[in-house]
């Protein structure tokens, strides 16, 4: 029998235009050039964006956009909890109550409800008292110096990621199986005591990967507080812009810092979900490390899958 190696000859097509994609890639990005005022430049001008990635503004607005990422996240996620449990509270006041925050914010715009609170509280309300209800205040704050452009733009993405982290917390809790609250009351846990200890938990497997994605998301939706004058990374490279009118380097300066923390997250994504991993399967996945060292050990070219050639029969007279 004929053992033939099996031909992929799409497979060496796919991977030919790859290869001369990212050719064109690597050329547009680096050896590229075009003509302007009268001189030969690159086309992504990577001297001036060398030149204020690290400037002093461009620092201050990554402050700024990872102040608003910390606050918003803390607060949506601790929002998310309290409500994911009133909507699954049997008293329907509570529940509907949940129900209908998580309707209002999700059916909205966050920008709309960044320029609700940035302009439309001191609008509605000059002065913001705390009290008694419908009795003596014990004292007033003026709500234009309370509610400031930062402090409204941390209000909106907060109350905004609150309602989408309540059906993520929601989700992973009612992933967990009721056996195991059933056995948690059978032994005396109370409610609260086996939400913390045993539901919660267990539902983290469920919860860490799209709360991973919704804090991607919401470091680079915090440049949409820019429309509320928060000089914040995109804001900064904007003002910049603004002078030297070389928007396109400040634009890649931008970008690469959005990379920078979008790829720092991914990691410690993966860590987080590596962790609360355990006891689910036999085996953790490999870290990136790990893979690299198993991709170099294996690196030497082994023979593919085969098929088999059956002889053909011979005839006789």
């Amino acid at each position: 029998m004929k053992i033939v190696p099996v031909r992929h000859p799409w497979r060496w097509a796919a991977s030919g235009v790859i290869v001369v994609l990212v050719a064109m890639l690597v050329n547009t990005l680096v050896f590229s050039h075009v003509v302007r005022g009268g001189t030969r430049e690159g086309r992504f001008q990577w001297g001036v964006v060398g030149h204020y990635l690290f400037a002093t503004p461009i620092l201050r607005g990554i402050v700024v956009t990872l102040e608003l990422t910390v606050i918003a996240m803390a607060a949506g996620v601790t929002i998310g909890i309290i409500l994911a449990v009133m909507r699954l509270s049997p008293s329907r006041l509570l529940s509907g109550s949940a129900w209908i925050y998580i309707w209002f914010f999700r059916g909205t715009p966050v920008l709309v409800q960044l320029f609700f609170w940035y302009v439309g509280i001191s609008y509605l309300y000059q002065h913001l008292a705390l009290g008694i209800p419908f009795g003596t205040a014990f004292f007033t704050l003026n709500s234009t110096t309370l509610i400031t452009s930062f402090v409204a733009g941390a209000l909106g993405l907060s109350l905004n990621e609150g309602a989408y982290m309540s059906e993520i917390v929601r989700a992973g809790i009612i992933s967990v199986d009721e056996g195991q609250t059933e056995a948690a009351a059978s032994l005396g846990m109370s409610k609260g005591l086996t939400l913390r200890k045993i539901v919660l938990p267990q539902a983290m497997r469920v919860i860490i990967p799209p709360t991973g994605n919704e804090t991607i998301s919401m470091l680079k939706t915090t440049s949409l507080v820019s429309t509320i004058s928060v000089v914040e990374l995109f804001q900064a490279t904007q003002n910049i812009s603004n002078t030297n009118y070389q928007v396109v380097p400040l634009l890649t300066v931008a970008s690469l810092w959005y990379l920078f923390f979008t790829s720092v997250m991914t990691v410690g994504q993966f860590y987080i979900e590596r962790h609360y991993a355990r006891g689910s399967s036999r085996q953790l996945p490999p870290t990136p490390f790990q893979r690299l060292r198993m991709s170099m050990r294996h690196a030497r070219p082994r023979p593919g899958p085969f098929r088999v050639e059956a002889p053909v029969a011979a005839t006789y007279d």
